[in-house]
């Protein structure tokens, strides 16, 4: 009997995979992944947003002597040019990545979350529906749509329980609610349609080249640039955090031999408060980076983010039993390789904040 990673191997080889969102931060370690281990066609299709970024992926490129990856640069809102493009690459899977992701920003703009993640999801799927259904044999077999979402689409826990694939949907911000409208549109047009897709819902992700506005790039950067680093409300706020390659590799597991139908939480059983998290970092820095000043002395407490969910947590005993996928990354030794990694590329962290025009200012901080 062939092992799962054979499996793999032999599924993900010689596929062509289209991948939305793949100059994001889990779409680039994805294609990069995919690039360096596997022998597939890939098409990138991104629109290019404020937080993308294609350096990661052009280092890989501009080595290689294979001709197999190609980004276009497309809105999903443009329909037509949309199915046009899943048409002529004529994709054996597509993974659907592309979304806008920080909360903060959906409390300032919610409107073009309703744009990227349901209007642009919608766009994905019934270009898919009418490319599916003009399939052929084993071509029509073996298609997938594989879309990539949130834990936190199940909202918020307290200190008891866990969320799993049984779990209800309420999400409590903009962003969450449009995830989980995305959800909820994917379920339909498989019940509907018939479109075999499968659904993950991740926690949260951390490692390099993520866009500094996230949580741990953002405590990085405030504190090597000498700034206050910011922490919500009390700082209990828990969360579960999940080392990208990690999740890439539960990504290829699914798409490979999960099953149609079905939705898999993934989790990396590091459950740890925000102000616990700021403050390993700052212990981190002290000793890899020591300064004129102790790191600690920049955290202050502001106003709490409006809706802020208490504690986000996944049990990933499903995808454990049904298909062998479980974290390997240890989370002190990745956060550790993460801060050295932004140290490391600190020319890269400044370029991508100064052509974004984000000043590392607080979001989402709706007035009295």
């Amino acid at each position: 009997m062939q092992s799962k990673k054979n499996l793999i191997n032999e599924f993900i080889d010689n596929k062509k995979i289209l991948i939305t969102g793949g100059a994001g931060f889990i779409g680039g370690a994805l294609i990069r992944k995919l690039l360096t281990e596997f022998n597939s066609e890939l098409l990138n299709i991104d629109k290019l947003g404020y937080s993308s970024d294609l350096t990661s992926i052009q280092l890989i490129t501009n080595k290689s002597k294979k001709n197999n990856y190609k980004h276009i640069n497309l809105d999903l809102n443009n329909f037509e040019k949309l199915k046009d493009i899943i048409f002529n690459f004529q994709p054996d899977l597509i993974m659907h990545l592309a979304a806008e992701s920080h909360v903060d920003r959906s409390i300032d703009n919610s409107r073009v979350f309703i744009e990227s993640n349901i209007i642009g999801t919608f766009n994905l799927l019934e270009a898919s529906r009418i490319y599916f259904r003009e399939l052929k044999d084993q071509k029509k077999e073996n298609f997938k749509l594989h879309h990539i979402s949130t834990d936190e689409v199940f909202g918020s826990l307290d200190h008891n329980g866990k969320f799993s694939e049984e779990s209800s949907y309420d999400p409590r911000s903009p962003y969450s609610a449009s995830k989980a409208s995305s959800d909820h549109l994917v379920r339909a047009w498989h019940h509907t349609y018939q479109l075999p897709i499968i659904i993950t819902n991740c926690s949260n992700n951390f490692g390099p080249w993520q866009y500094p506005e996230k949580l741990i790039p953002l405590v990085i950067h405030k504190a090597v640039s000498k700034e206050r680093i910011p922490i919500y409300g009390d700082g209990e706020n828990i969360r579960d955090w999940l080392y990208v390659d990690d999740h890439v590799d539960a990504l290829l597991r699914v798409i490979s031999i999960g099953e149609i139908g079905k939705s898999y939480c993934i989790g990396g059983n590091n459950e740890i408060s925000n102000k616990v998290l700021v403050k390993k970092i700052c212990f981190i820095l002290n000793e890899i980076k020591p300064s004129t000043y102790d790191y600690l002395d920049l955290i202050e407490y502001v106003k709490d983010r409006p809706g802020h969910d208490k504690r986000y947590a996944i049990d990933a005993s499903y995808i454990k039993k049904e298909l062998g996928w479980e974290p390997k990354y240890n989370f002190d030794e990745s956060l550790k390789t993460t801060i050295k990694w932004y140290l490391e590329n600190d020319a890269w962290r400044r370029k991508v904040l100064n052509r974004s025009g984000y000043k590392a200012e607080r979001l989402g901080n709706l007035s009295d």
